[in-house]
């Protein structure tokens, strides 16, 4: 009956969400995962300016397929969140136990709430390292159960904007939009992962299709955007998120 309740509660909000009558409320709140002194101060120095980007871009993307909503987003900076969230299944976990996990998280998720206002109907919450330890970062998750996102992100100025294309990505999963890059590679999806699928010749591609996360340069290589100055929203994203009726 739990499961039952949460899968019918999932699926009205979301249904309600992609109805495009209304702007979306994106909270966004920022972790200190490695209680670094360094992390801890680019998080004190955060601004909601940092991430108007993402409002930005999602506003221009609309208008390329004609949504009637000019901004279907709206963004806000929730106060800093002190716990961090439940580590998720490693893969090849069984399905009960990412059940549990998914369980887990939205109780954190709800537990941690800090912002204040009307309930956002995103949340994301975006977990900071110190660039310093140059480790690589896990991947970050876009969940459309619960409308929430965990972000894994480098806490460093010259990262802001790089940051913002990997909450953007993450933020369009929440609404049902799909990877649009292989797996195993890395390497974007012809042709739904490409920006510019019908340029020719076909490389070096200039843009990224957002879903895709890299420019592809060569058949076998890609380039990781450096802001969503340099990424779009196509097609097949446009249509799973129902800007395409």
């Amino acid at each position: 009956m739990l499961l039952i309740g949460v899968a019918l509660g999932s699926w009205l909000t979301s249904k309600r969400s992609t109805d495009w009558q209304q702007p979306l409320w994106i909270a966004v709140y920022p972790i200190n995962a490695d209680n670094s002194p360094v992390t801890q101060q680019y998080i004190e120095q955060l601004e909601l300016a940092d991430f108007q980007t993402i409002e930005t871009f999602m506003s221009e993307e609309a208008q390329e397929f004609n949504l009637a909503l000019k901004q279907p987003f709206t963004i806000k900076l929730a106060p800093q969140v002190k716990s961090l969230p439940p580590e998720p299944p490693q893969p090849g976990a069984a399905t009960w136990e990412i059940i549990i996990w998914s369980l887990k998280l939205r109780y954190w998720a709800y537990q941690a709430n800090t912002f204040q206002g009307p309930a956002p109907h995103i949340r994301v919450f975006v977990k900071y390292f110190d660039v310093k330890d140059k480790q690589p970062l896990a991947h970050s998750l876009g969940l459309p159960q619960g409308m929430l996102g965990v972000i894994n992100a480098f806490a460093a100025n010259k990262m802001t904007q790089s940051n913002s294309v990997v909450i953007t990505h993450e933020i369009l999963h929440t609404l049902g939009a799909t990877d649009k890059y292989d797996l195993a590679t890395g390497l974007p999806l012809f042709p739904e992962g490409y920006a510019e699928s019908d340029r020719s010749p076909r490389y070096p591609q200039e843009i990224a299709e957002i879903m895709a996360g890299k420019i592809p340069v060569s058949a076998d290589k890609a380039a990781i955007p450096k802001g969503l100055d340099q990424v779009i929203i196509g097609p097949k994203t446009a249509r799973e998120i129902l800007w395409i009726k």
